[in-house]
């Protein structure tokens, strides 16, 4: 090897060679974040299934110059700049927050180091390594300081493997252990983390039960959707003896209202309209599911340190227990802090405390591990010091360990100083230890944290507390904060190790100490094995496997890159108290549309229910020999139906605000609750219309008539099922039912729009029938929502109590 390759191995690259590798493309020029470009967004939300129906359809339309009727076009207009709108608003949003949120690899250049954007990583560069440091390119370990790499998430091997000089660091693990530095070999295209990244920070909108249960509901509907359009297309065309002109009209008018239009654009509006109001709280939503999975989400697992307590602590005292003075005992501490080129919370602390550290050359160093809960520095004839928990280095019957424990159980963090008689990086370290000194840390609790607890408490979320610290400290912050069984905090080295035993354990207890990485995600995946839906809260290294085996993964945005890297959701403000927020917003999304689901397939099922009655009677005038029964309304009516008792009720539905737990079973309460309305209102609205049609050879005046009742009908029942819908009741509820009533009576009432919308009621006899139908079709909705609702649990998830 020459000079000047191990100048560039120590130092790093030159500002020359950088550049030269930027321009010759070996640049990890990797997109930061998997989301859509705007031209996929625009292309996503205009060619749709549902717009290349309503388009052929509106085609038809148009080849029979009824231009009027046409208005239902305006839907895929609608639909895709709603879309549009809504999704960039969320991409905006989300991309803002990953460049806050973003962790960046610290890399040497001209002799210094300092931290570079992933993407501005080149060929060659050195980058440094620390606990909780993702390795963001492939490269080769050059130095080596006890480096430990967890590749556990490359190749689900879960022990920490030990990395020396010259060997392979892949990209996409990550450091637990130890500092050290490494070349990078491979970037871009060409490095694993190359597709590790993109699926691990993708805003995508799959594995969603809510849009899963969309997916089936419009799986259904397609199916129903052929044997009526083909029932409708036959009746209209053949048998109902009208011009082709109006013929066409009414197969249009019947085939349109059976497509949900906006059903899948009211579940991206909403989840978008999450995330930019999460965004404002400085949360950033990696995968949109998330959204929904937390507030369906009963179990929180969440650690003390950083989540219920602040990151920052203090050293409040040094008490020797030993022989050691007590100046000795800070020169030590002092010298250690330096040491640490990657310091935890507690060496900060210390290091804060004491920064005049004498300049003492480590002959050893052991870096702590959640596994040990040690660390150390030999310091050759200066003695071999190490620093770590007191009950795990000592006896936990010892005098000092008792004392320590009383300490914790203050809400104190201690660490026991202590000498060994051999080297930290002997294979049998620590060895005999010396106990010289408890160094005292005070952590504050959040003033958040309480309130936080309460809430997730009167949301019946359970709350377990699991933390690598002593289980007495633990206990004693769970008991400040008033958690239920704080006072008998368990120490996770007396857990058993069967997954049924855990669970047994974790359904009674909730408060745990000394947990070791793999017994966190072991409980997480015990939790699960019993239903549970949890959240995995965390900030540290040994947090990352049970993150990721969560249902879903919570990260503070102060935490180690790793765990930021495999949550799905990021506080990049490091409040646990931003979480109820986040459940609130998901609940909202999940009920609300459930909410207008129930809208929309209720007029589905009508449409498809009217459109087959009709037909198979007109067909049926065929073989029995009686006048044709022709589609009752006309494009320009089920218009003027979906915009105001569906489509603009709907969106206003979608964002209110809803507090409920989300439940399972979407599609089946839905369908459970839509299907009665649905065939409720198909049914009164055929009887109203057979009782005014006046044959084959009625008036263009008596034809209108007999729609003209149908719809009237048919709007007095649906505006009820969105009335019902809509409840629980508040002003502006009551106000939006009110405005499709009074947008309703305008159109009847005002001449003008009356012969826009071919509408006359001035028929006394048929509109008392059609307000009948109506009555009794109202009668019929509440009797089947309260069946199904009240008796049976089946109503859609809305609060008892909704703020206005």
């Amino acid at each position: 090897m020459s000079s000047t390759e191990q100048v560039a191995r120590t130092s790093g690259l030159t500002a020359d060679e950088v550049a030269q590798r930027m321009r010759d493309g070996r640049v990890n020029d990797v997109p930061e974040r998997a989301a859509r470009s705007v031209s996929d967004i625009v292309k996503a939300n205009v060619f749709t299934r549902i717009n290349a129906i309503l388009g052929v359809l509106l085609v038809l339309v148009l080849v029979t110059g009824s231009y009027i009727d046409a208005m239902f076009g305006l839907l895929i207009v609608a639909n895709s700049v709603v879309g549009i709108v809504q999704e960039l608003r969320a991409k905006r949003t989300l991309d803002a927050l990953a460049i806050v949120g973003r962790a960046e690899p610290v890399v040497r250049r001209d002799g210094a180091a300092r931290p570079v954007p992933p993407n501005e990583v080149v060929l060659d560069d050195i980058i440094e390594l620390g606990p909780g440091d993702q390795i963001v390119v492939d490269g080769e370990v050059i130095e080596s300081g006890q480096l430990e790499i967890d590749e556990s998430l490359l190749t689900g091997e879960a022990d920490p493997i030990d990395k020396a000089v010259g060997d392979r660091a892949m990209s996409g693990s990550y450091v637990s252990a130890g500092s050290g530095a490494y070349r990078a070999t491979k970037v871009g295209r060409d490095a694993y983390a190359a597709k590790l990244s993109a699926e691990a920070s993708k805003f995508t909108l799959v594995n969603s039960e809510l849009r899963s249960g969309i997916d089936t509901i419009l799986k259904v509907i397609t199916w129903l959707l052929i044997p009526a359009g083909l029932v409708t297309i036959y009746n209209q065309l053949f048998s109902s003896h009208q011009s082709w002109r109006d013929a066409l009209d009414g197969m249009v008018a019947a085939l349109v209202p059976m497509v949900p239009e906006g059903l899948v654009l009211m579940t991206s509006v909403a989840f978008a309209v999450g995330v930019v109001r999460l965004g404002r709280r400085q949360c950033l939503v990696q995968e949109l599911p998330a959204i929904e999975g937390l507030a369906r989400v009963d179990v929180v697992c969440a650690d003390k340190t950083g989540t219920l307590t602040e990151n920052g602590m203090t050293l409040s005292e040094v008490r020797a227990v030993g022989d050691v003075p007590e100046d000795r005992l800070r020169e030590v501490l002092a010298a250690m802090a330096a040491a640490d080129p990657r310091p935890n919370a507690s060496i900060a602390a210390i290091a804060e405390a004491l920064p005049d550290g004498p300049a003492w050359e480590p002959t050893a160093v052991a870096p702590f591990s959640s596994a040990k809960k040690w660390s150390g520095v030999s310091y050759g004839e200066r003695g071999n010091w190490l620093l770590g928990a007191p009950d795990v280095l000592l006896d936990a019957g010892s005098e000092i360990a008792r004392t320590a424990q009383d300490l914790g159980g203050q809400g104190l963090r201690v660490l026991l100083l202590a000498r060994g008689d051999r080297g930290v990086d002997a294979a049998d370290a620590p060895g005999t230890v010396t106990p010289a000194a408890l160094v005292v840390l005070d952590q504050k609790v959040r003033p958040d944290a309480r309130p936080t607890l309460e809430y997730f408490a009167d949301q019946q979320v359970a709350i377990k507390v699991i933390s690598g610290d002593n289980a007495v400290s633990v206990g004693a912050v769970a008991t400040s904060l008033g958690l239920p069984g704080g006072d008998h905090a368990v120490d996770a080295r007396t857990l058993p190790d069967g997954a049924a035993d855990l669970a047994d354990v974790l359904d009674h207890e909730t408060t745990f100490g000394r947990v070791r990485p793999d017994q966190k995600r072991a409980m997480v995946g015990a939790l699960r094995s019993r239903g549970h839906t949890v959240a995995m809260t965390g900030d540290g290294v040994n947090d990352v496997l049970a993150l990721k085996d969560a249902d879903i993964g919570v990260a503070m945005g102060s935490g180690s890159p790793a765990t930021r890297a495999v949550a799905q959701i990021v506080l990049l403000d490091n409040r646990f108290a931003t979480l109820p927020y986040v459940v609130g917003e998901g609940r909202r999304v999940i009920g609300n549309i459930e909410r207008v689901s129930n809208l929309f397939l209720t007029k589905t099922v009508y449409s498809v229910l009217l459109a087959f009655t009709v037909g198979i009677v007109g067909i049926g005038s065929q073989v029995f020999h009686y006048d044709p029964l022709p589609y009752p309304f006309l494009p320009r009516h089920v218009t003027m139906v979906a915009w105001f008792t569906i489509g603009i009720p709907a969106f206003i539905l979608s964002l209110a605000p809803n507090n409920e737990r989300a439940r399972t079973g979407f599609v089946r309460r839905v369908l459970r609750l839509a299907v009665p309305s649905g065939v409720v209102i198909g049914t009164v609205t055929f009887v109203a219309y057979l009782f005014a049609y006046r044959g084959a050879e009625a008036s263009e005046e008596q034809q209108v008539r007999a729609g003209t009742t149908a719809l009237i009908t048919l709007l007095i029942v649906a505006v009820w099922v969105l009335a019902i819908v809509a409840r629980p009741w508040n002003w502006w509820k009551i106000l939006l039912i009110a405005g499709s009533v009074a947008f309703y009576l305008v159109l009847f009432a005002v001449p003008f729009t009356r012969h826009f919308f071919r509408l006359d009621p001035s028929d006394v006899a048929l509109t008392s029938v059609a307000v009948g139908c109506g009555a009794i079709g109202i009668v019929l909705v509440t009797a089947a929502w309260w069946y199904l609702g009240e008796r049976r649990g089946l109503l859609p998830s809305a609060p008892a109590v909704e703020k206005s």
